[in-house]
């Protein structure tokens, strides 16, 4: 219910997911229920997730409801990229957890995938907690693929007439702009090493990340997500290796 947030105009309700487009989706709702007018304000939204949380009634009276999911294998490189390699909160706050006994600068994707196997680790970070742990209903009315954005910001425009605004620009998340490398694999190179590379305006491709004692890992691991995400798109756009 604390993922949860109404689109008050069409009486619609959107489960938002993090790493799932969730801040250009929190702002796009933010905007639409009218309170900020432009991405301008955006950063509103970080101090105000709860705003717009369903109650009970307004959950079980929705006349539409829909939730954005994401390729898991994709979803945990991405928060990497962005939490560990760029030192936001989410890391320091993994280090507290892992004894402070690592150095942020020389964390590899390795090393912080061996350590969601490890108790507690999976569930403790809404940025790489599995996804089914977010959702409210057992079905909703639509499920949208976060890797076909485009058709989905056509889709919301057309059913319940939700303009989405890209907030990416905002809160420079995301890979979008830099070129992705492709050649090699970069599971075992230091966080501060990919910094290098994203501030040269180049990033690691997210299957570059993955060799197959990662991917046999990740796949146990988020075998639920997997599932679900199978389920409602096919495996077309699930990182395989």
């Amino acid at each position: 219910m604390n993922h949860t947030m109404m689109l008050y105009r069409s009486n619609a309700l959107y489960s938002f997911i993090p790493k799932n487009a969730c801040s250009t989706m929190r702002l796009s709702v933010a905007i639409e229920n009218g309170c900020i007018d432009s991405i301008d304000n955006g950063h509103w939204i970080h101090a105000n997730n709860g705003t717009f949380n369903a109650s009970l009634a307004e959950s079980i009276k929705a006349n539409y409801t829909f939730v954005i999911l994401r390729c898991p294998f994709k979803r945990l490189v991405s928060v990497f990229l962005d939490k560990f390699v760029a030192k936001e909160p989410p890391a320091w706050q993994y280090r507290d957890r892992m004894g402070r006994n690592i150095d942020l600068d020389s964390l590899s994707f390795r090393e912080f995938v061996y350590s969601l196997q490890k108790p507690g680790f999976l569930r403790s970070d809404i940025h790489w907690r599995p996804q089914v742990d977010f959702l409210l209903y057992q079905e909703y009315d639509d499920y949208f693929c976060f890797e076909n954005l485009p058709d989905v910001t056509k889709e919301l425009k057309a059913k319940v007439d939700f303009d989405v605004v890209d907030a990416r620009d905002l809160t420079q998340h995301g890979t979008h702009k830099l070129e992705k490398v492709n050649d090699g694999f970069f599971t075992d190179m230091d966080a501060f090493d990919i910094a290098i590379m994203k501030r040269s305006g180049r990033c690691p491709d997210y299957r570059t990340m993955y060799d197959k004692e990662l991917h046999d890992i990740v796949s146990r691991l988020f075998q639920p997500d997997i599932s679900v995400y199978a389920e409602k798109f096919g495996g077309e756009n699930l990182l395989e290796i």
